[in-house]
């Protein structure tokens, strides 16, 4: 089953916190595929080479087919799961996190490090924002030239997404749509347009919700 959602980082950022005088450093990064991933946690251990640590996590897909955390160093399972964790938890997908940390000579044992490293990515995505993206249905909406203007005003209006428009013998107008709005749009375009427009569904896609 396809997830009809999932959320995403806003934008790339970076979010501190100070805890029993280490510092964690977050930085979270929106990542289409599994190598931009990868490669904005090449950049960020690069940027802080000095750092105690450099752990990750990262999911990939909106049914979140990749996983994957590392806690480069720290003790198995007290650093990368719980920030994998607070992504899941959160419905994050096509992001990734990097804490970095600077270690301040207090040791915060298994359980503050949990707490630490999944409580800055959570309020990371708090100061950064989220974006929640729908799975919606392509679909081509064709019309004769002396309705394409009311027509697509009128998508406008109900609040439809207006992908793309291509002007030929015809103009088609591509949309996306809600899976469970595909058939009252059916109808409502037939009434539009006083039957006159042809209408074809295509592939899936997801978009900001």
């Amino acid at each position: 089953m396809k997830a009809d959602q999932y959320v995403t980082v806003a934008r790339e950022g970076v979010h501190e916190s100070e805890i029993n005088r280490s510092r964690f450093i977050c930085s979270l990064a929106p990542a289409a595929t599994e190598q931009e991933a990868q490669d904005f946690v090449a950049r960020i251990r690069r940027e802080h080479p000095t750092a105690t640590h450099n752990c990750f996590a990262y999911v990939i897909g909106a049914d979140a087919a990749v996983q994957k955390a590392s806690d480069d160093g720290e003790p198995g399972g007290t650093a990368g799961v719980p920030m994998l964790q607070m992504l899941m938890r959160r419905e994050v997908r096509y992001a990734v996190a990097v804490v970095t940390r600077y270690y301040g000579g207090v040791k915060l044992g298994a359980g503050g490090l949990i707490r630490a490293y999944g409580g800055v990515v959570g309020e990371a995505l708090d100061a950064l924002g989220t974006l929640t993206r729908r799975r919606y249905r392509l679909a081509t909406v064709t019309v004769d030239h002396q309705r394409a203007g009311k027509t697509q005003n009128d998508l406008r209006a109900t609040g439809r997404a207006v992908l793309d428009v291509r002007y030929g013998e015809a103009v088609a107008i591509e949309i996306g749509l809600p899976e469970g709005d595909v058939e009252s749009f059916r109808a409502w375009l037939a009434d539009t347009t006083a039957g006159t427009a042809g209408f074809e569904l295509g592939g899936e896609a997801y978009g900001d919700a």
